[in-house]
């Protein structure tokens, strides 16, 4: 389907020091366009920013305010998700379409205000309607307050390394047309770094270069924007230091391959300690279950200054496509970095225990190939998208548009890594868990075996939280948390549940409004494997939502 010429963002960023202590009103304006593209040597019309892809880079500093002006030209509805940004009391900017807001409808406009307080490091953000993400995403770099350092030697210079997937086909076609037969959508037909997959035997594009000085490091601002797969990154003959991931510095350590799952970013600094020499950078999947994934290993250069561009590229391989045991001391190698400055506040006396099962589900359907439609759950609820904003629902108190009965634990136990249940058949509901203001949540996010047990990342909006267990096979309330780390545990936005295994999160719930949970593997959460909290307000001064924005866009 062809789309409308283009949407316009204007984005404006104010700080909220006076002029005196040098703070920079930085202004950026984001033409959204239709652009002619030629990737995998196919030429298509794609939705861009500015007609860039990937999209242009925010930057701001900590405690900055962003002002954010949408303007939508496209015939899609549309809205902006700041991924990360913690959106304390302005949910009215979080993005994530009928649940902080109704989408930008055609010909409309929104203006996002939201400000960056307490945070620094890589976000990014994204389309948060459809599958628009797929090209309409970029990246976001808050950096520490002016006279701040990082707390780790500082870089020659920085590199966005934004990773995604590329589809021949528009990707709403795609997904319009699983949703029709009930089936899995197709994979993509290539991964891509920074816009690029590299020569492939079909297409001989040149691909992305990063050029570097012998004897210099490096940070290198990964993020993963790819739909649905988790992904290995790695550059030959190098090692990588580990410094950040979404947005938290971490204790830093060396390692040669890094995992990454859709939604999450990952800092790493890279010392160019070779003289000379051009060295592959490459990007493929992860994938220990038998789940159909896009093989295409995409690939960049690192170019060393003085090399001749004929030089031979000293090439590596990825980890294999069900490399588990790398991904789980990747995982486990990441901690909070828990210094006096940078404390990890992990909440110890919790208010509520949950437990959700997370997996895929089979429901009936007339109209579908197989009389069935593939569907996703949590505490086998399949989460129905409400018609009226849930942000709204709660702060206008609009009756019957959601409940706030979601089940703190599964309504059926089962052996859920083993075993599976004849049932596949999951509830439909727009319900909403209710948590009362600064109350304590441990959550146990627990892969099943329902049809196939999967990767997840999970993120969850308004909120960072820390991961203090995780394990391979059916989570034990009477051994496990025996286990977990309540020193260090990393601290994060979008967390990896393990295939056949759980993780366990702890976090505060010191932020009102309503906050989206969902699986960032985009065919999961349309499937429906998402579900929202309902933080109430406080009694203090600052501690309810603040009023929605005049500008609000109405469904």
């Amino acid at each position: 389907m062809e789309l409308a010429p283009w949407i316009r963002l204007l984005l404006v960023v104010a700080c909220l020091f006076p002029a005196s202590v040098d703070c920079m009103v930085r202004h950026y304006k984001f033409n959204v366009v239709m652009k002619k593209t030629n990737r995998l040597c196919s030429s298509k019309s794609i939705v861009t920013v500015n007609g860039k892809f990937p999209g242009p880079t925010i930057v701001a500093r900590e405690d900055d305010t962003l002002l954010i002006k949408v303007v939508n030209h496209v015939s899609y509805n549309v809205s902006i998700h700041w991924h990360g940004v913690k959106q304390l009391r302005t949910g009215w900017a979080d993005g994530p379409a009928y649940i902080t807001q109704c989408p930008i409808q055609p010909g409309q406009k929104y203006v996002y205000n939201f400000n960056v307080t307490g945070q620094r490091g890589t976000l990014w953000w994204h389309a948060h309607v459809l599958w628009l993400r797929a090209t309409v995403h970029g990246a976001i770099v808050i950096l520490p307050k002016r006279g701040v350092p990082y707390p780790f030697p500082t870089p020659h210079k920085e590199q966005i390394i934004l990773l995604a997937e590329w589809w021949k086909s528009d990707v709403e076609a795609v997904i319009n047309q699983a949703t029709k037969s009930g089936l899995a959508p197709n994979v993509s037909d290539a991964h891509i770094i920074n816009g690029h997959p590299g020569p492939l035997p079909s297409c001989p594009s040149q691909g992305f270069t990063l050029p570097v000085d012998s004897g210099k490091t490096y940070m290198l601002r990964i993020i993963n924007a790819a739909l649905n797969e988790e992904l290995f990154f790695k550059i030959a003959g190098h090692l990588l230091t580990v410094v950040e991931v979404d947005a938290t510095y971490v204790k830093p350590f060396k390692t040669d391959s890094i995992l990454i799952a859709p939604g999450q970013t990952t800092n790493v600094l890279l010392t160019a300690d070779h003289t000379s020499g051009k060295y592959l950078l490459a990007a493929a999947p992860f994938m220990d279950a038998p789940i159909a994934v896009d093989n295409v290993t995409a690939t960049a250069t690192l170019h060393y200054s003085g090399t001749l561009s004929s030089s031979a590229t000293i090439t590596t391989l990825p980890p294999p496509l069900n490399a588990t045991a790398i991904a789980t001391n990747f995982s486990n190698a990441l901690r909070s970095l828990n210094s006096k400055k940078y404390p990890a506040l992990v909440p110890l006396k919790i208010d509520h225990n949950l437990f959700f099962t997370i997996g895929l589900g089979v429901n009936p359907c007339s109209t579908c190939v197989n009389g069935n439609r593939v569907v996703a759950d949590i505490n086998n609820v399949t989460f129905i998208m409400p018609k009226i904003a849930l942000l709204q629902a709660h702060f206008f108190k609009i009756r019957g548009v959601f409940t706030d009965d979601f089940p703190a634990v599964p309504s059926v136990t089962y052996n859920y890594t083993g075993t599976q249940p004849t049932n596949f058949q999951t509830m439909n509901g727009t319900r909403l868990y209710r948590l009362s203001y600064n109350s304590t949540v441990e959550l146990v996010l627990q892969d099943t075996g329902m049809i196939a047990a999967e990767n997840h990342p999970i993120h969850l909006h308004g909120f960072n939280f820390f991961e203090v267990g995780r394990g391979i096979g059916n989570f034990d309330r009477k051994t496990d948390p025996q286990k977990f780390n309540l020193i260090d545990p990393v601290e994060r936005n979008t967390i990896g549940v393990p295939s056949g295994g759980w993780v366990a999160i702890r976090f505060r719930a010191d932020n009102p409004g309503v906050w989206f949970m969902h699986c960032h593997l985009e065919v999961h959460t349309t499937w429906g494997l998402k579900m929202a909290f309902v933080v109430d307000n406080g009694k203090g001064p600052n501690q309810s939502v603040l009023p929605p924005p005049p500008d609000l866009p109405k469904c």
